[in-house]
């Protein structure tokens, strides 16, 4: 099981990603183990899923979020609103700010799972699991295309 969706101050929503956000290059630390890079980020909403993207566009190209976004509305037949967020330290390690997360349904003390990918966190529960992982697919291959004609 993964992390719930808790209250973070005056800030809103968000959830624990340390290990996710470390998976998906939104987090850089030095050898002591403090945060030389915390990843500024978009939050893309949708039916029980959340996509958070890295706002850099070195590292995700727009026409390669524009893609992720469209196959998201079209599997889950809805799209709600994107807010700029950002990846915190909280506690012993990394949380991602949601400020669209009520929009697709996520409350505090929702329960997730996080699927990742190079610059991308799939944020999903229930139904929205298999798409998650088509999304996650769908980044690696565009990654693997860049790769082949870069």
């Amino acid at each position: 099981m993964g992390n719930k969706i808790k209250q973070s101050g005056t800030d809103g929503l968000a959830l624990q990603v340390t290990e996710p956000a470390q998976a998906a290059g939104l987090i850089e630390e030095n050898t002591e183990g403090e945060a030389i890079y915390l990843a500024e980020v978009r939050v893309y909403s949708f039916d029980d899923l959340l996509l958070v993207v890295d706002r850099d566009t070195d590292c995700m190209k727009t026409e390669d979020v524009a893609e992720l976004v469209a196959s998201a509305t079209r599997d889950t037949k809805s799209v709600y609103r994107a807010g700029n967020a950002s990846v915190t330290i909280a506690g012993n390690g990394y949380q991602v700010q949601l400020p669209p997360a009520e929009d697709a349904g996520f409350y505090i003390g929702t329960s997730t799972s996080v699927k990742t990918a190079p610059g991308l966190l799939a944020i999903c529960r229930g139904r929205s699991k298999r798409l998650a992982d088509d999304l996650i697919s769908i980044r690696r291959d565009q990654l693997e295309e860049a790769m082949n004609h870069g």
